[in-house]
């Protein structure tokens, strides 16, 4: 799916972007990388942020069309985050994303283990944000969607951490929503369980404190999918490019599932 997807599938009208710049967090690898690959893919100049420079510049130099730029950054870092942006000019789409805690029972972790998550999730998040709205607001345009997940809507066994902080940013970026300037929009991606290195490390770790082989780990998250597959990151892209066109600025303030129907909620 990934070279139909941004090759002859490409689902949106060539250069759709064009002429806006975005911010990807989390762009090394996993749904961050694909968004970067998508969003470029549209038209927009790409700034690709994450701590490993060298798999950025390997994305930088995958990515369709020129001016995109690596920013090697560790997002727990608030102070090298603010400085960081104050150099990037103008941004008119952002989005907030970076890798998961680790899985397990959420009373097995203390309070020194909420800190590293927060700092580079809702902390990096609302410190990037305070940063670029004045100028999305000068410019007439801002796109924001945070990378979040379906446990905000239905908690997940065994990741009592991560339901915490994703819940944490649904209802920051809700309460947002009602703040921002009416040019800027701000919304949620949840994603299922899509094919990424997270996925393998979760299944890992929930194998771990529970005995139970990787393999009936993967299996039980399958048996509730009605697609009956995991999702390709880029099928996450997509989504989250659709939310940051032009013609998306009346929706605002929603958490859009891309999840292949697990979600039993309405």
């Amino acid at each position: 799916m990934t070279d139909e997807l941004l090759n002859d599938g490409f689902p949106f009208a060539d250069g759709v972007l064009d002429g806006r710049t975005a911010l990807v967090c989390g762009a090394s690898k996993g749904i961050g990388r694909a968004c970067a690959l998508m969003l470029a893919r549209a038209g927009a100049r790409v700034v690709a942020c994450a701590r490993s420079a060298d798999a950025l510049d390997s994305l930088v130099a995958e990515m369709h069309g020129e001016g995109h730029e690596a920013v090697a950054l560790d997002l727990e870092d608030v102070d090298a985050v603010r400085e960081a942006v104050a150099n990037l000019g103008t941004i008119h789409i952002l989005l907030n994303n970076s890798g998961g805690p680790p899985g397990g029972p959420l009373l097995e972790n203390t309070l020194e283990d909420f800190e590293g998550p927060f700092r580079r999730h809702l902390h990096a998040a609302h410190t990037i944000t305070q940063a670029l709205v004045p100028g999305m607001e000068a410019a007439g345009t801002g796109r924001i969607v945070n990378i979040i997940s379906t446990s905000v809507r239905e908690p997940i066994d065994n990741i009592g951490l991560s339901n915490t902080l994703r819940g944490a940013m649904a209802s920051w970026a809700k309460s947002l929503s009602r703040e921002l300037p009416p040019c800027v929009t701000i919304n949620n991606i949840m994603p299922g369980f899509t094919d990424t290195d997270r996925l393998g490390s979760l299944a890992a770790s929930i194998s771990e404190h529970t005995g139970k082989p990787v393999e009936d780990v993967r299996d039980d998250w399958m048996s509730g999918v009605p697609i009956q597959r995991l999702i390709d990151p880029l099928e996450t892209a997509a989504a989250v490019t659709w939310l940051c066109l032009p013609s998306s600025g009346a929706v605002r303030g929603i958490s859009l599932a891309v999840d292949g129907g697990r979600m039993r909620s309405i």
